[in-house]
């Protein structure tokens, strides 16, 4: 039952990245992923620019989620490693676009680095 509970935060929550990053129409969405205030202050300028990069970090924030999932389902041993991976590419991405709505997902973050980081659920260890 843990395994399965494990398995399906990590799908879900990765899964949740590509709706919350691929394009929109609707201009009153709380961010704009068009518009990344790190890599603004860079000089790096541009709204495709800025977009395709925080759709290719999306991108790899819900593959290696899936995978972390997938790996946890079969408990297989690199499920953790993929999971710290997601996670720190997430934090990576949030950071760059931050915005306050955003901070659910920074938290979901950290809490998969701390539960992976101190073994629980043990049964998975």
């Amino acid at each position: 039952m843990t395994t399965a509970l494990v398995s399906a935060l990590l799908f879900l929550h990765g899964l949740a990245h590509l709706p919350v990053w691929l394009p929109r129409t609707n201009p009153g969405e709380p961010f704009d992923p068009r518009h990344s205030w790190a890599l603004a202050a860079a000089g790096v300028q541009g709204p495709r620019i800025h977009f395709t990069a925080a759709t290719w970090l999306a991108s790899l924030t819900t593959a290696l989620y899936a995978i972390a999932g997938a790996a946890a389902a079969t408990r297989a041993e690199g499920w953790a490693t993929a999971a710290i991976l997601a996670a720190s590419v997430g934090l990576v991405l949030k950071a760059l676009w931050f915005n306050p709505w955003l901070s659910l997902g920074v938290l979901l973050d950290i809490g998969v680095i701390a539960a992976v980081l101190t073994n629980w659920p043990a049964s998975l260890y």
